[in-house]
């Protein structure tokens, strides 16, 4: 699926030299892998499954809704 760049993207893009936007990319996976590195072992794919459940969780009460949705028609 294609996405459009809204106006503040292409903004960015046009004001921002490439060089600082690549810093800044570089700079952003760098102070995630240090802030892995301060969690505790398994953190980070326990966040990982509990956020799926959390969205397997809405997605059962969307059907559901749109189930019932679909008896009242």
């Amino acid at each position: 699926m294609a996405t459009k760049k809204t106006e503040t993207e292409k903004k960015f893009k046009r004001e921002i030299p490439t060089e600082a936007r690549e810093h800044y990319k570089k700079a952003r996976h760098e102070m995630r892998e240090a802030i892995k590195g301060l969690l505790p072992e398994g953190f980070v794919e326990h966040r990982r499954t509990a956020r799926k459940e959390m969205m397997l969780a809405m997605r059962s009460m969307l059907d559901a809704a749109i189930e019932k949705m679909e008896e009242k028609a």
